[in-house]
């Protein structure tokens, strides 16, 4: 990473915060922006308020960016909160190691098999689960589960870890540790579950037995918005503390975690002193969460794209998509939802829009456009499904879907190419292609079942709904055919 001017490669680096370091009882997979952000601050917090050996080691299950940036500093990082009214910003030492599974699987599972480890958290985005999105089965032809049944002693996907680590530990004698998804999965705990014991029943049908038994896999919500994190972030933060950080994480003031209080053994930090939300059932959190926050961010995702607006800030500054977004809360998606006790859906959603328009925050339509096919049914499409059951018109929802069909088809409005990150891009973009017209390309893509359930792609108003928005992205734009459906 070179810097910029005012903040020359000769400054010190980083160091941990002063003071004992925590010891490890956390293994986290997926040590991206979001768990820095978020569930690492949770914990360290937790233990500067009522102590443990909460201490995290991070894996990067592909890649050694992050361990090459952060181990010269001592896994130290800053978070830096980006406010309307400034940045503030704070040194956390919580992480103490950083393992790449690519590199060295043994080293990842000699850890998660350590009985001091008490839980594993992931955030490894939705296709790190392997599994089909439209009905949460483990997708048993996903190359990373072929892999993991064939040489399961290097494992390659997040499953095949949690399986491999939970095996060791059961032929130790040891307790199993708890899992914890921090992904945006519906009933994410449940989805895990599935997923990883479908992948031991494969393995050994009495160590799933075990799992099953003895494990724990609580549902969780988070949320906070956490933009990638740009070279001139790293040289401004380098100017204003003299000191050379290598991978701050940018956030929003907002966050929030609810958990099912769940655990192996009661063994968790003390999350309910810093804020967390422990419950019995996290289910009307996340659909709260998952269509109001996250379904909305991925229709002004796509939309706004098309229409040439770079970040969310920007899209919803468009007074068109300012109401385009404000009438989908309103008339599509808080009557599909059951509000968490005590929770004011309408003032939710006012927040939410104070949140996207926070001029701090720049989170790249481009960036929420990723992995479409893996966040459109929990997302979007369910919602679909449960106004179309009760009777009533989805028509800012459906235009969303056909903006993501317009994307994935690799062409924006005005010819030039679009870079589509996901995991079924090339199959997409053939569909796309291979089909003429608004009818043909809504048809071909409405036939990719790791996506669309059969019985919504095969609902005839859906279908009629669906390529009339897509002629009106066509003819009209993207900007034109949201200003259709507010009027």
């Amino acid at each position: 990473m070179s810097t910029a001017a005012g903040s020359p490669a000769d400054l010190p680096l980083l160091a941990p915060p002063p003071g004992e370091r925590p010891e490890v009882g956390v293994v986290h997979l997926g040590l991206g922006a979001f768990f820095r952000a978020h569930g690492a601050i949770y914990f360290e917090e937790a233990m500067a308020a009522s102590g443990g050996a909460w201490g995290v080691v991070g894996v990067s299950l592909v890649r050694p960016d992050q361990r090459d940036r952060l181990e010269p500093q001592g896994c130290a990082y800053t978070a830096v909160e980006l406010g309307p009214e400034g940045e503030t910003n704070r040194v956390v030492g919580v992480v103490r190691e950083v393992l790449v599974a690519r590199e060295d699987p043994e080293a990842v599972l000699a850890r998660m098999a350590d009985p001091a480890v008490r839980i594993v958290t992931l955030t490894v985005t939705e296709k790190g689960y392997c599994h089909e999105p439209s009905t949460g089965a483990l997708n048993h032809a996903h190359p990373d589960i072929v892999h993991d049944l064939a040489h399961p002693e290097a494992p390659v996907s997040a499953p095949g870890f949690l399986v491999r680590a939970l095996a060791r530990r059961r032929a130790a004698g040891a307790r199993p540790f708890t899992v914890l998804c921090c992904d945006n999965l519906p009933e994410n705990g449940r989805v895990v579950r599935g997923v990883v014991l479908e992948l031991a029943r494969a393995v050994e049908p009495a160590l799933a037995d075990w799992i099953a038994a003895q494990g724990a896999f609580p549902s969780t919500m988070v949320d906070r918005i956490v933009p990638a994190t740009r070279d001139e972030d790293i040289a401004r933060l380098a100017e204003r503390t003299g000191v050379l950080d290598r991978a701050p994480v940018m956030h929003e003031p907002f966050r929030q975690w609810v958990v099912e209080d769940s655990f192996v053994d009661g063994a968790r930090p003390d999350l309910g002193a810093v804020g967390v939300e422990l419950v019995a059932d996290v289910t009307p959190y996340e659909h709260q969460k998952l269509r109001m926050l996250n379904g909305t961010h991925s229709a002004l995702a796509y939309l706004g794209y098309l229409a040439g607006h770079e970040t969310i800030a920007a899209t919803v500054a468009d007074p068109v998509f300012a109401r385009f977004v404000k009438r989908l809360w309103a008339a599509e998606i808080i009557p599909a939802l059951t509000p968490p006790p005590g929770v004011d859906l309408g003032a939710y959603a006012a927040a939410l829009f104070d949140r996207y328009a926070n001029p701090g925050i720049r989170h790249r339509t481009w960036q929420i456009a990723m992995d479409g096919s893996q966040k459109l049914p929990q997302r979007i499409l369910g919602t679909i499904a449960e106004n179309l059951a009760a009777g009533r018109p989805t028509p800012g929802l459906v235009l969303a879907v056909a903006a993501w069909m317009r994307y994935v088809g690799g062409v924006d409005e005005t010819g030039a190419a679009i870079d589509v990150k996901d995991p079924l891009a090339g199959r997409l973009r053939a569909l796309s292609d291979g089909a003429a017209g608004a009818e043909g390309k809504v048809a071909a893509l409405l036939g990719v079942r790791e996506v669309f359930a059969p019985a919504l792609a095969a609902e005839p108003s859906f279908r009629a709904a669906l390529t009339q928005a897509y002629d009106a992205l066509l003819v009209k734009g993207a900007r034109a055919a949201a200003e259709g459906v507010v009027g």
